[in-house]
């Protein structure tokens, strides 16, 4: 049976951030995740995780200026030094949120830089944050992102972060799948989640098109969720989706899709 997280990014944003863990616990989620925890002190997070039983399986390292449209800053080569600090605050707040695991998003490649420079950018970062995560207990990951929501994001398919990863090196690396970005860039979700479990630490999902909930659009959700227990996949799996209407509202996935 999946395990499945709420995101609270996307899921109970109607409510304060702070109010959507406990909107989640009634909701029968046992665990959590979010894009970002640093406009909050970890201390509050922490509170309202235990105050309502709730696991932390994820959140993301900084981002950059996420507000102006940045969506990392792991391949900028004029960047090093803040990511560097972004590391070190990231693993600061995992410490005291008890998570694993840190996503690291690679970020849109600039205009007029060099992809080979961009690239040997990000592997360096990788490699540096692999290191300090691995001496932390944590696990490191990276996302592919379809290219269609984030133009320009510079790791968009399965194999390109395969390939980054091979590259790093290290035993702490891993996928983040995320099933809606594989959906819009390469399909084949199945044979890549089996080939490839074994490299991949955490999987999120979302319908196509749409990003709403399971259920809402082509991806055949009732047999992924048994491929997945099929091959052996024991992770939390991520909703990272938009509620067609509300959260409460589109609920029943989870029961008629795992029945």
């Amino acid at each position: 049976m999946p395990q499945f997280a709420a995101n609270l990014t996307m899921l109970f944003n109607e409510l304060p951030f702070l109010d959507r863990f406990e909107a989640a616990a009634k909701a029968n989620f046992k665990a959590v995740e979010f894009l970002f925890p640093y406009a909050y002190p970890a201390e509050e997070i922490k509170a309202r995780l235990n105050a309502n039983g709730l696991k932390l399986v994820l959140h993301n390292m900084p981002p950059g200026d996420w507000d102006a449209g940045e969506r990392g800053i792991a391949c900028l080569p004029d960047r090093v030094d803040e990511f560097r600090e972004g590391v070190a605050k990231a693993i600061q707040y995992a410490k005291t949120l008890g998570v694993g695991q840190l996503n690291c998003l690679a970020g849109k490649a600039p205009v007029g830089v060099e992809r080979a420079l961009l690239r040997e950018t990000l592997i360096a970062n990788l490699r540096f944050a692999a290191e300090e995560l691995h001496a932390a207990g944590l696990k490191l990951l990276i996302e592919p992102i379809n290219s269609y929501d984030i133009p320009g994001f510079f790791v968009n398919r399965t194999q390109e972060a395969l390939d980054i990863l091979d590259e790093v090196a290290a035993p702490n690396a891993f996928v983040q799948y995320d099933i809606y970005h594989a959906q819009r860039m390469e399909g084949e979700l199945a044979a890549t989640l089996k080939k490839h479990l074994s490299r991949i630490a955490h999987i999120q999902l979302a319908d196509n098109p749409g990003r709403n909930e399971p259920g809402t659009g082509e991806i055949n959700y009732a047999w992924l969720f048994k491929h997945l227990d099929a091959i052996g996949y024991a992770g939390w799996i991520g909703c990272e989706y938009k509620p067609a209407t509300t959260t409460l509202a589109g609920l029943g996935w989870r029961e008629a899709l795992t029945a």
